[in-house]
């Protein structure tokens, strides 16, 4: 069913001893040897920009990766994985140099790339109808050691927060495939009516997948897919503006492009591109919170650990908006790159906290 609701007046708060446990499990070290950087990654050039939290300032620009497409960190830091557009590879770039250290032949040219909680291997969405496949990426070796057929060219993969399941999702075959990553084969799949887009997941008390959102071509707003059920339970639609507020210009059949799960789990959020806003839906009852605006034509989204600050990559104007999710309002507007979209958050050794060059 298709649904709108009023603004509540409770907003979705993440709760700092969260961000302390999560911190600490990601790291596997005392927090104060730990730093914090946004990945901001350019569609139309060959940098990636780097955010301090702290600042709010871009603190380190890395050079030589053109058309940065998807991007993930190493569980420990030590290594950002970005896939290359140009040269159709997977660049490994050092987070003790900042540099490109390896680059990875694939199968065709990639998308979306995803990594396992173990650090182990890295998925990478391979774009191409012709040459329909999910790579997948041995780190210790730096090789390609597998190649999953699936029914049509990928554009995202997203490993699910057990890291069980890697959840491939493609446009022209408007298809979800779910694969076990023990087996890395397929394990189902679900069709639907539009290409698939940005995906995000909750998690069950045990920490198993409890639903999929999932975005869908042309549709404003996001689908609801219970994961056991294998089904699709519900449609939200996002708030519409008056008509002279909305910009539908280079949309690219993806009206909504972006999700953010807070670190605690109470709060989804959704960009809308034609709106220029953020929209915020509690969990698990998915009641509407409240809309942001931020800049032109948001694109992805990754938070802070302690869910304490939003970032949205704004693909029509240049830059990344900071929001403050307390308050749920935009703070600052960070100048990037080239049409920047896909960013990520990374947990990197303090020793990398600047870029040496």
């Amino acid at each position: 069913m298709d649904r709108f609701r009023p603004f509540p007046t409770r907003p979705g708060l993440s709760s700092y001893a969260t961000a302390l446990a999560l911190l600490a499990w990601v790291a596997g070290s005392p927090l104060s040897a730990q730093t914090v950087r946004i990945v901001q990654t350019n569609a139309a050039g060959d940098d990636v920009h780097l955010i301090d939290p702290e600042t709010q300032e871009v603190v380190d620009v890395i050079m030589g990766l053109p058309i940065a497409h998807g991007v993930t960190s190493a569980p420990d830091g030590s290594a950002l994985y970005f896939s290359n557009e140009v040269e159709h590879t997977l660049d490994i770039v050092s987070t003790t140099t900042f540099r490109v250290t390896r680059q990875v032949p694939l199968s065709g040219r990639p998308n979306n790339v995803a990594i396992t909680p173990d650090g182990s291997k890295v998925y990478v969405a391979i774009r191409d109808d012709a040459t329909p496949f999910v790579d997948v990426i041995d780190t210790r070796s730096g090789t390609l050691t597998t190649r999953i057929p699936t029914l049509g060219g990928v554009h995202n993969v997203f490993i699910t927060p057990d890291g069980r399941w890697v959840v491939a999702g493609m446009i022209g075959a408007r298809t979800l495939t779910v694969i076990d990553t023990a087996t890395d084969l397929p394990a189902w799949s679900m069709h639907f009516d539009g290409g698939v887009r940005p995906m995000a997941f909750e998690t069950n008390p045990d920490g198993s997948t409890k639903r999929i959102f999932v975005q869908i071509s042309d549709f404003h707003g996001f689908y609801v897919v219970d994961f056991e059920r294998r089904a699709l339970v519900e449609k939200v639609q996002q708030p519409e503006l008056p008509y002279s507020r909305v910009d539908n210009d280079a949309l690219q059949g993806s009206p909504a492009h972006g999700f953010a799960i807070s670190p605690d789990g109470r709060t989804l959020w959704s960009t809308s591109k034609p709106n220029n806003h953020l929209y915020a839906y509690s969990l698990p009852d998915l009641e509407y919170l409240g809309g942001v605006e931020v800049g032109h034509h948001p694109d992805w989204l990754t938070m802070t650990p302690d869910g304490r600050f939003l970032y949205s990559a704004n693909a029509g104007s240049n830059d990344v908006s900071v929001v403050d999710t307390s308050t749920m309002k935009e703070i600052v507007r960070i100048p990037v790159g080239q049409v920047p979209k896909r960013n990520h958050t990374a947990i990197l050794p303090a020793r990398a906290a600047r870029n040496p060059r």
